[in-house]
């Protein structure tokens, strides 16, 4: 017979819990100056490979001080408050703790018979936000893993409502060249192929092209073809540009296309009172995706796709097998396993709701804010150094940049800024990664975390300028040196 007290329960496992809450929180109390990069050694991959998976069990301090000491550590610490690679994500606490609640009770939340306050509650969440974006009485949502799942979710129900079995090959999907990679595979996954999404130029300011837009769904449509679906964008990956809603929701309306918004990154403005407004039009969209773990503060897996009618994700995803008949929900009591694709799942709300309930919207809007001056505050340091240029201001927390001194071939500007953000990087100050824009490569910051601070922002550009200027060094001695030769 097994012991199921040593696999469940066990008097040491719940010393380790103890112990490693109260380590990790230690940890988190010196995070300013902490490496924001931490390199594993060489031969680490392979210390771990060696130890296996063991016939008889080890002891449970052992195994978690090994983890945290030979897995955790070596990371790119997107929590902390120098991380402005991608789109970081900096954890509340707070969300933590929820974290660990659900993953304790470990609860089912596909049905509401099965966790019906778990369901109560993240359908409250989903309604309150559905009425931040400007959707009414019909509309409704669900918890999903991330923007990628958020965005296949809603293109699902834009096909099934657009096209048919009989037309699906001629569906045809609208995106920008700065639309976020994972639509486009989305689009891929429901049956729309590449020669069938049309990637739409966008403007000086990284703004889908509107004009060209409705250009080419009416050559689309000459051409026999079905448009069925325009994504814009609330927040792009690269820039922080928001598309201009209004005029892609008139071009919809005009063609009887789906209208979604990829909001995984920008659509949390929608909460901060002063810049709000930037998201005009977001009402009227028909979907719109959210990251609850980017700009809510949120541990990882948990985003939220909103659509404006409910009714279109029953139409895609609900079904009746007979194992789940004792379990069948209501207008009143939503399975969320009707209108999503998991029917296993961890209730991802909770945290979300819980650290609502702890903050509240004002300081929840207040640290939104927040990542704006960020931006602003490294572009107006920039704006001080000489050989520096602003290649799209701040906007939504971000601002790219590079070292552009004069002299220099493009190619050469370019691998410079590379090594500009190698070094940092290898510092482990600070986590500036690069991104292309306009064919140049640039140095790009996402500035997020409500704990970091000017100082963090202006020394971080210092020691960029100062990695610059070294670089800058080095191409010259070097084009001295093949000067002497010949």
């Amino acid at each position: 017979m097994i012991n199921s007290e040593n696999i469940l329960n066990s008097a040491q496992l719940e010393k380790e819990i103890k112990n490693f809450v109260h380590d990790f929180c230690l940890e988190k109390h010196n995070i300013h100056t902490q490496q924001v990069i931490w390199n594993a050694p060489s031969g680490q991959a392979e210390k771990i490979k060696q130890l296996g998976i063991p016939k008889d069990g080890r002891p449970a301090n052992e195994v978690v001080q090994e983890m945290m000491n030979e897995v955790y550590q070596y990371r790119g610490d997107s929590n902390h408050p120098r991380f402005f690679g991608f789109v970081p994500g900096p954890a509340s606490s707070i969300s933590w703790l929820g974290d660990i609640m659900t993953s304790a009770y470990n609860i089912h939340a596909g049905g509401s018979k099965l966790a019906p306050m778990v369901n109560c509650i993240e359908q409250e969440v989903l309604k309150w936000l559905c009425t931040q974006t400007g959707f009414g009485k019909n509309s409704g949502g669900v918890f999903v893993s991330g923007g990628s799942m958020a965005n296949i979710t809603a293109l699902t129900a834009a096909r099934d409502n657009k096209l048919t079995d009989e037309t699906l090959h001629l569906g045809v999907a609208y995106i920008s060249d700065q639309t976020h990679s994972s639509v486009a595979k989305g689009l891929r996954i429901i049956g729309i192929p590449n020669k069938r999404i049309r990637k739409i130029p966008t403007t000086p300011d990284f703004k889908i092209n509107t004009e060209i837009l409705e250009q080419t769904i009416l050559d689309d449509k000459k051409a026999g073809l079905i448009p069925f679906v325009v994504i814009g964008t609330a927040g792009t990956t690269n820039t922080g540009s928001i598309d201009p809603f209004k005029a892609i929701a008139a071009i919809c309306q005009k063609h009887n296309l789906w209208f979604h918004i990829d909001g995984a990154y920008g659509a949390s403005v929608l909460l901060s009172p002063k810049y709000r407004h930037l998201l005009d039009g977001t009402e009227l969209a028909d979907s719109l995706s959210w990251d609850a773990h980017k700009w809510l503060f949120q541990t990882y897996g948990c985003a939220m796709v909103l659509v404006k009618d409910i009714q279109h994700l029953f139409h895609s995803f609900h079904v009746n097998p007979e194992y789940l008949k004792d379990v069948q929900g209501d207008r009143e009591h939503i399975n969320t396993w009707d209108i999503g694709m998991e029917l296993t799942r961890p209730a991802r709300g909770l945290k979300l709701w819980l650290t609502l309930q702890i903050l509240g919207t004002d300081l929840i809007g207040s640290a939104i804010e927040h990542g704006f001056q960020l931006a602003h505050w490294a572009e107006d340091t920039l704006k001080e150094l000489p050989d520096w240029e602003i290649v799209s201001p701040a906007q939504l927390a971000m601002v790219n940049f590079r070292y552009a001194p004069e002299g220099l071939s493009k190619e050469q500007t370019d691998l410079l800024n590379e090594k500009i953000s190698e070094k940092i990087l290898e510092s482990g100050y600070a986590a500036v990664f690069t991104t292309v824009l306009h064919e140049k490569t640039v140095l790009r910051i996402c500035a997020l975390h409500p704990e970091a601070e000017k100082e963090d922002m202006e020394k971080t550009i210092h020691l960029l300028d100062t990695y610059g200027k070294e670089r800058k060094r080095k191409i010259a001695s070097t084009c001295s040196k093949s000067s002497d030769v010949r």
